[in-house]
Order: structure tokens, then C-alpha cells, then sequence
């Protein structure tokens, strides 16, 4: 572990010197790529620091307690009584900073909330859930860009598509993609009884072509008039954009923006969202498995939380034990750091597991 610490090191140094090369620095791309990877390092090199400083210290009251002078002793004795703990907490933390990130999580997002079943409740929620993620956005100081709206009868929206970006969103919000589901009495409800409905989350990483092997001449692009809400825009321009890879026959479109330069945007991401996921799984079946156990499908079967009023409660459903379960007043006011805290650990739990088989 220490060869490779010490690799890491050396790695670290050498972005810090490529930090001031004018001309690395001229170039925002390449200056914010080269910051972003000597951040990352930071974390991991001022713990090696620290574990060094500590072993240090080890060997030093080891070699106390041979002097002959019973107070060193006891002074060495005490010392390592402190010591050995932080030493075996310090390879722990280590241990989880080694794990290999997931390149994708820097990336920005393209965030969907749409009403599944209930009817006009679970719009009603869908509005609930926007407000729940916009109140943890401004939190993190993230920016938010709404590219499309369109909503419900009696309130909230029946579906919603936002662009998201900041640090490291989809790092965090990479686990809200599923359906959502609610119990509570609705609105609508006369009779005071509860009922149970859902909302979908999708969480899109923006991809960029240099990251999908694609080539632009197997490219086919289609544009058709938009459908649903909108207005008469959708009925008098072809703003709709359709995107057909050739050599695979996927395709993907977007009809969500009011602009055909947005829809083409939003359409030629999926496409590359679809396709990098093809080559991914192709290439690492069992961790492509293992991500869709976390994140979920988004199908509205694939119930991920639920948000229970009448016992103020909200549970994950890929928790277990009491760790499942939050304050739903809390949650529902964008507090949503604990349980996408507890998913991690999940995560870094199975990537660890992974690593010792």
C-alpha cells in the first residue's frame, strides 16, 4: 500500500507543478481537468501524510520503551496507547480512498421527474419532489437550468426536465434515479383516506462525444413536429430532433425542449448515454449489473423510496435496518444528505467486497 501511496505522491507533485505551466494555464479545459485530478489526490496525499507522521511516532515510542528510565516508559506506553487506534483508523480511511472512483460522477446532469400512477396526486408529488431537490441544489450551489415544464390539472407537473451542474453531481444524485412513491391522503381526497401513487426520477450524465467511440457519419438525424403540451408551438414547428446510430439501430429523441438546437442537445445525449452504456456493459457486465442494483431502472415497479405522511417517515428500500429510515419532514425539505450518505456506504462497501474477490 505504500508503493502505491507514494506513487500517488509523486502524481500529485506533478500536477502541482503543470498548475503553474502558463501554458496549461491559458487553457481553461485543460487547466480545470488538471485542478479537478490534483484535487482528488489532495485528499489522498495529506492522508498518507498524516499515516506517515504516525508511524513515525510508533517507531519513536517503540524506541522509548526500551530506554531504561521508567517515566520514558510510561510516557512511550501512553503514547501508543493513542497511537495504534489512529494508525489502524488511518489505513481504514485509506483503504476507502484507494477505491477507485467512477469516472462518470463529475459529471453534470440532466434531471427528469415525471407523475407515475395516481393520477392528479402524482403530479401533485412530482411538484413535491422538484421542490424537495431544489431546496438540496441550492444547497450545494449548484445551477439549475429547467429545460421543459409541463404541468398538472390541479397542480405540481406531470413531467419535468432539468440540466444540472456543479461538483461532482452525479456523484451525489446518481442514486435517485426509480420511482418514488408516496402515501398519504391526497388533496383530492374527500373521504380522508390515504392513497398510494408515484413519481419517476431519471438522472442522465452528460456525456461528451469523446467519451462514446462514435463516428458522426453513422449518424442519422430526423426532426418531426412535437406532440402534448406546449401550446401551438408544438403544432407549427418541427422542433422534435430523432438521433439513429447506424451500426446499432439505437435511437433517441427528444421533443421536451421548445427549441429544436435544445431537443437536439437532450436527444444527442441520450443517444450517447445509451450507447456508452452498451459499450460498458459489453465490457464490464458484472459492474454494469452492480450499478443498476444500486441506481435502479426508473421503470415504476422499481420502487426505491417511499414517503410515508401519515407516520413521517421516509425509507430507502436499498437500506436495511434502522439505516433505512428518515425524517420525512427533514427530507422533504431538501435534507437529503443522509440518505445518499448511507447509499455510498452501500456502495463503497460492495466496490470493497469486489476488490477482495
Amino acid at each position: 500500500m505504500l508503493d502505491k501511496l507514494e506513487a500517488i505522491k509523486e502524481r500529485y507533485l506533478t500536477l502541482e507543478e503543470q498548475m503553474s505551466d502558463p501554458e496549461i494555464v491559458v487553457d481553461p479545459a485543460k487547466y480545470r481537468k488538471i485542478s479537478k485530478a490534483y484535487k482528488d489526490l489532495k485528499v489522498v496525499v495529506d492522508a498518507y501524510e498524516a499515516y506517515k507522521l504516525v508511524l513515525g511516532n510508533i517507531d519513536t515510542a517503540r524506541l522509548m520503551l526500551k530506554e531504561d528510565d521508567p517515566d520514558m516508559q510510561e510516557m512511550a506506553a501512553a503514547e501508543l496507547e493513542e497511537l495504534i487506534p489512529q494508525k489502524g483508523e488511518l489505513e481504514e480511511k485509506i483503504k476507502v480512498l484507494l477505491i477507485p472512483k467512477d469516472p462518470e460522477d463529475a459529471r453534470d446532469v440532466i434531471f427528469e421527474i415525471r407523475a407515475g400512477t395516481g393520477g392528479d396526486e402524482a403530479s401533485i408529488f412530482a411538484g413535491d419532489l422538484y421542490r424537495m431537490y431544489m431546496r438540496y441544489f441550492e444547497t450545494l450551489g449548484w445551477e439549475t437550468e429547467v429545460v421543459s415544464i409541463n404541468e398538472g390539472t390541479v397542480g405540481g407537473y406531470s413531467k419535468i426536465v432539468l440540466e444540472i451542474s456543479g461538483e461532482d453531481v452525479y456523484g451525489r444524485l446518481k442514486f435517485e434515479s426509480g420511482a418514488h412513491r408516496v402515501q398519504r391522503v391526497p388533496k383530492t381526497e374527500s373521504q380522508g383516506r390515504i392513497h398510494t401513487s408515484a413519481a419517476t426520477v431519471a438522472v442522465i450524465p452528460k456525456l461528451e462525444m469523446d467519451d462514446v467511440n462514435i463516428n458522426k457519419a453513422d449518424l442519422k438525424v430526423d426532426t418531426f413536429r412535437s406532440s402534448g403540451a406546449g401550446g401551438q408551438h408544438v403544432n407549427k414547428t418541427e422542433s422534435g430532433v430523432r438521433f439513429t446510430h447506424i451500426p446499432t439501430g439505437i435511437v433517441a429523441e427528444s421533443q421536451d425542449g421548445r427549441s429544436q438546437i435544445k431537443n437536439r442537445e437532450i436527444a444527442l445525449q441520450r443517444l450517447y448515454q445509451k450507447i456508452y452504456e452498451a459499450q460498458r456493459e459489453a465490457h464490464d457486465s458484472k459492474m454494469a449489473a452492480q450499478r443498476r442494483s444500486l441506481v435502479g431502472s426508473g421503470d415504476r415497479s422499481d420502487k426505491i423510496r417511499t414517503y410515508n405522511y401519515p407516520q413521517n417517515r421516509v425509507t430507502d428500500h436499498r437500506l436495511e435496518g434502522d439505516v433505512k429510515n428518515f425524517n420525512l419532514q427533514q427530507v422533504i425539505e431538501g435534507e437529503l444528505d443522509p440518505i445518499i450518505d448511507a447509499l455510498h456506504v452501500v456502495e463503497t462497501s460492495e466496490k470493497m467486497k469486489a476488490g477482495v474477490e
